[in-house]
């Protein structure tokens, strides 16, 4: 079985030249938390996580002993941080070289992949374009025979 087998096409995907407001509510809207990130024709770039965007807005330990130090204070630093950063672009904190996979690789080697590296999601690329994804939901659906 291949990846192009399985693959959902229809990726959760952002422009490159999007803002970290936009990326949080395709995030929130979509349910997906790794977004594949484009240009304008569709050339594959990296890959924004959800992760990477709660990090970017996470105030660090310096940030939060500024504040007062407590829960409380640390929540609303954080509230700020995150804020603030509504329409800073999401290049900094993109992903510009993950892993990648191709539609004709061998699907127990993606779960392979998937599973070392604590993984949920890759990109499928040809040709440097972005066709799709597959996830370790999607192999799983794959794998009980539902497709």
């Amino acid at each position: 079985m291949r990846v192009g087998d399985v693959m959902t096409v229809r990726a959760a995907r952002i422009r490159y030249s999007s803002n970290m407001l936009y990326a949080a509510e395709i995030v929130g809207l979509s349910g997906i938390g790794d977004l594949m990130v484009v240009d304008d024709d569709n050339t594959f770039i990296g890959v924004l996580s959800e992760g990477d965007i709660l990090r970017t807005a996470l105030p660090d330990i310096d940030e939060i002993l500024a504040a007062g130090g407590t829960v409380r204070e640390a929540l609303d630093a954080f509230l700020r941080k995150g804020k603030a950063l509504a329409s800073t672009p999401i290049a900094p904190v993109v992903i510009q070289d993950p892993i990648v996979v191709s539609p004709d690789e061998e699907v127990a080697a993606v779960a392979t992949i998937l599973l070392q590296k604590h993984i949920g999601r890759l990109p499928v690329v040809v040709d440097g374009k972005l066709v799709g994804t597959v996830s370790r939901a999607d192999i799983c659906r794959a794998v009980v025979g539902t497709l």
